[in-house]
């Protein structure tokens, strides 16, 4: 009878351990299903409860409730939600570039315009129907340069040569003696002594190189930022790998299926993943470094002396100085011509040029003088500070991105060291941060790359970003530069500047301080992406926001 009091003992204390067990291993999944049905998923074939995992080809195979079916499509969304935030952050950077331009453009412009503008005004009070019969010849002036700054095929040169033979043309025409005729033949032979006459005293030649100078510098500047938009947006389209997938799958949704949703990646996991994801982007670092540092010396140029607007908004000012001094030099000069082209024919008739000559301008009335705006000096230092503040905040951004993407709003904060998801479970992640760039990938344990195999379309984009730097440094130097075809050297055709609805989410970016050195990466050959060295980051002051999108929904 003792012997089966104890079995039946033993019998009764076995049914609740047993239960406990069953329970243990087979819990439920309704919080994933709930989540599964979010996303927008059909919860047919979901596990009511937690299954055995050896079909988990990416997560961990333990107990589960993701079928293989469901480790597809949530690898699949992983990939498009963090492509959709690669190209939300660069929509936020060409947003920015895209304002730049806006302020800079609108600035130059009404430089232009207000020169024009002032000249029309002030030569039409002081030389009357001299100016009103030949307004033509410097509305063309100031169209061409116009077009010239917006990338137009106009060189520089030809059209200030231009302007100032067609100018010395009407002014010698209105200025000759009445009694002679001067025919189209005649006036073009007038026309090619601008150069060795010089009936404009010194003026065009002193102008020349300040105006060229100053064009140049606004042309490149606005093209740069033109290149720089069209490379962002380029990259940001990339798309991404297969490993890369899998290892974003692994990062972001893999602990929904382990049953540990609301456990934040490590940190310095977070940071791997992304490093090894973003290491071709990583790489334009030292070339858009380059440009953004030729972009802040051409904005630095426009405030030397003299600075560009004091250039553009003289340049009436120095036309009425030519004009002036070819009217007090008319005798002189008209000798030359007769003695350069020949004596014209006599005219028929001389009343009504005798007429016009009684008009003639008084010399003395044509003289201006230019006083500069303190109001238009103080724009231009804020218009290059703002600028120059702005570059310098995405001077790093591809090198910072993966940071940004691993936030502390995204990622465990260091109190959590012990309790985040590291790749397998809620433990402490110990393995080492990679550097940046495809090369130092070599060892990264997160994501399996060819690191002999660079994406080519970034690849062409560090083309292009090396060329427009030698363009920008050309224009830096004063030498004109055709940025016309920029765009198309390597990548094709197509504008940077955003516009529109991409524009107006605007969002914000990544900003970051300079480093002091630019590393430079020699590629091993033949290596699989592993990773060496641990590399501390400078404080990130994040406005991107967006970007915590993809993890804050775990």
């Amino acid at each position: 009878m003792g012997f089966l009091q104890t079995l039946l003992f033993l019998c009764l204390s076995a049914i609740p351990l047993s239960a406990d067990n069953a329970s243990s291993k087979a819990r439920s999944c309704s919080d994933v299903r709930q989540f599964y049905s979010g996303k927008g998923f059909t919860l047919n074939g979901v596990p009511q409860t937690e299954i055995s995992g050896e079909h988990l080809r990416i997560c961990p195979q333990g107990y589960t409730c993701c079928t293989s079916a469901m480790e597809e499509t949530l690898s699949n969304l992983s990939r498009r939600e963090f492509e959709g935030l690669v190209r939300e952050a660069g929509r936020s950077l060409q947003a920015s570039l895209n304002a730049q331009y806006r302020s800079f453009d609108t600035y130059f412009t009404d430089l232009l315009n207000n020169s024009e503008r002032s000249l029309q005004e002030s030569f039409l009070a002081k030389l009357g129907s001299l100016y009103s019969k030949n307004a033509r010849v410097f509305q063309d002036l100031y169209a061409d340069l116009r077009h010239y700054y917006r990338g137009s095929a106009v060189n520089l040169e030809e059209t200030l040569n231009e302007f100032w033979a067609r100018l010395l043309e009407r002014l010698f025409k209105a200025s000759a003696l009445p009694q002679y005729t001067l025919t189209d033949d005649y006036l073009e032979c007038v026309a090619k002594q601008t150069e060795t006459l010089r009936p404009f005293g010194d003026v065009p030649r002193d102008l020349k190189p300040k105006v060229t100078r100053a064009l140049v510098a606004a042309r490149s500047f606005v093209q740069g930022l033109t290149v720089s938009g069209e490379v962002v947006r380029k990259v940001s389209q990339v798309p991404l790998s297969t490993e890369c997938t899998r290892a974003m799958m692994k990062l972001v949704y893999c602990p929904h299926c382990r049953g540990l949703a609301s456990v934040k990646p490590c940190a310095n996991y977070c940071r791997n993943v992304m490093k090894g994801c973003l290491a071709n982007q990583a790489d334009l670092d030292t070339e858009w470094q380059n440009l953004i540092d030729t972009m802040l010396q051409v904005a630095s140029s426009f405030s030397a002396d003299p600075s560009v607007d004091v250039v553009i908004y003289s340049i009436p000012l120095r036309i009425s100085e030519a004009i002036l001094y070819m009217q007090e030099n008319t005798e002189v000069f008209t000798s030359k011509v007769f003695q350069a082209c020949g004596t014209p024919r006599v005219a028929g008739t001389q009343s009504s040029r005798s007429e016009e000559r009684k008009k003639r301008v008084n010399p003395a009335s044509t003289a201006m003088e230019y006083k500069p705006s303190p109001t238009a000096g103080v724009r231009l230092e804020m218009q290059i500070s703002d600028v120059s503040s702005k570059l310098r905040e995405m001077q790093q951004y591809w090198v910072q991105l993966p940071a940004a993407l691993c936030s502390s709003k995204v990622a465990a904060g260091a109190a959590s060291d012990d309790k985040c998801w590291n790749g397998m479970s809620k433990a402490r992640y110990l393995l080492e941060v990679m550097g940046d760039g495809l090369a130092s990938q070599i060892n990264n344990p997160e994501v399996d790359i060819d690191i002999t195999k660079p994406d080519m379309t970034i690849r062409q984009q560090i083309m292009q970003l090396k060329i427009t730097t030698n363009r920008l440094r050309n224009a830096l130097n004063g030498n004109d530069v055709d940025f016309q075809d920029a765009s198309d050297d390597v990548s094709g055709s197509g504008s940077g500047m955003c516009t529109g609805e991409s524009c107006a989410r605007s969002g914000s970016h990544v900003i970051v301080p300079k480093t002091d050195s630019t590393r430079y990466y020699n590629h091993p050959e033949n290596k699989k992406v592993k990773g060496t060295g641990t590399q501390t980051h400078p404080s990130i002051r994040l406005l991107l926001f967006s970007l915590a999108t993809l993890l804050l929904r775990r």
